[in-house]
């Protein structure tokens, strides 16, 4: 399913460079990751080898500029990059997704030649992986209710809290930490850190056993009187809410892609099934009520492709995307979950077996509703960007 044509001014036919990143990683997808999928599934574990590929082949850091170590590309190569790379295994599309939109691009926007030479060179290759730490207890999407807790000793800050729900939180290297310096001023006293894994206080806690993206590790991280060096700081004083909701405006754009990844590769799935699978002695693709099926799933498809593909042009073209980027995150992840459910029914009782992937793929897309902000949160940006 490809598509060229233009929307609101914006040509989406697709250059020579932007097919052949989306060639390559289509490529890596069906040839490297796709072989043990089920099995990384079922034992929750990324394979470092594959990592290590997928830095070696540029997906870490596809935005990051060469003077850095990256892959200089555009937002509209990551997003095709990652929807082949989700079609097979959400799990890797996720990992590249925080490595991409919500650590490295955020460390090359707003830190410091410092960090960017210390850490940026590193997470642009996976040499190092990063984490993106905001989530806690008590504060999920209100981001200006953190319990973690930075305080300003001189020479560094005493870093002290948890966080959950992190990504890459065991695999990673470094973090970027979200927490709260001045409790007084709410979001005006919020600043983000580098903190690296190994540091005196820095404990990773319980693996979760989630029902998607399984491969993937989402852990605890604890931080107890961990002492994180003032220079690790990014950007001004007071920065850390501002610099969380940029880059998670942008992570929203990597995420619908993921979700529009997830449910292409359940249609192409289907679509192939539906061709091979007989029934009253012809093919089931022969019967109207799978053709209705398939016309419905590859129409929201391609609408869900249209806003993934309008907020990467609107970001890479410098832009306001703040509502594309919503709008594509709570299309996309609603059409995954529709689609994705709906190739367990074409499949019918194969797809409610492993063998078949589409009940991996439903499982996988459900969490593209709910991180990056739930489909609450998106109608809520949307509509404060409406009523500007």
């Amino acid at each position: 399913m490809a598509f060229s044509g233009q929307l609101n001014g914006m040509d989406f036919n697709l250059s020579e460079e932007h097919l052949a990143v989306r060639d390559a990683a289509r490529y890596f997808a069906q040839n490297e990751l796709l072989p043990e999928v089920i099995e990384r599934d079922n034992a929750q574990k990324f394979d470092p080898v594959l990592l290590k590929k997928m830095g070696e082949l540029g997906f870490l850091g596809m935005m990051v500029s060469p003077e850095y170590n990256g892959s200089g590309m555009d937002t509209l190569s990551y997003v095709l990059a990652m929807e082949e790379i989700s079609k097979i295994d959400a799990s890797a599309g996720v990992i590249m997704s925080v490595n991409n939109s919500l650590v490295c691009w955020g460390i090359e926007k707003y830190g410091s030649q410092e960090l960017k030479q210390k850490y940026l060179t590193k997470l642009a290759t996976g040499e190092m992986i990063g984490a993106f730490c905001l989530s806690e207890p008590e504060a999920g999407s209100d981001a200006t209710s953190q319990h973690t807790t930075a305080v300003d000793r001189g020479g560094y800050y005493l870093l002290n809290g948890t966080k959950n729900w992190i990504t890459n939180g065991n695999t990673s290297n470094v973090c970027v930490v979200i927490a709260q310096t001045d409790p007084e001023k709410r979001h005006k006293g919020i600043n983000a850190f580098l903190v690296e894994k190994g540091v005196e206080g820095f404990e990773v806690g319980k693996k979760e056993d989630k029902m998607g993206i399984r491969a993937s590790d989402t852990h605890t991280l604890m931080f107890s009187d961990v002492k994180v060096p003032k220079e690790n700081r990014i950007g001004d004083d007071g920065f850390g809410f501002k610099f969380a909701m940029n880059v998670l405006n942008g992570g929203r754009i990597g995420i619908a892609a993921q979700a529009l990844g997830i449910a292409a590769g359940a249609f192409e799935l289907s679509l192939k099934y539906s061709k091979e699978r007989k029934t009253f002695g012809k093919p089931i693709s022969d019967h109207q009520a799978i053709q209705f099926k398939l016309s419905e799933m590859a129409t929201k498809i391609e609408a869900a492709r249209l806003l993934v593909y309008k907020s990467a042009r609107m970001k890479d073209e410098g832009k306001d995307y703040v509502q594309a980027a919503a709008m594509a995150k709570l299309f996309a992840s609603d059409v995954a979950m529709w689609v994705t459910t709906e190739a367990v029914q074409v499949h019918g009782g194969y797809g409610y077996v492993k063998e078949y992937h589409v009940e991996r793929h439903m499982r996988d897309a459900k969490i593209t509703q709910i991180y990056e902000g739930t489909s609450e949160i998106q109608k809520l940006v949307i509509a404060r960007e409406l009523l500007k």
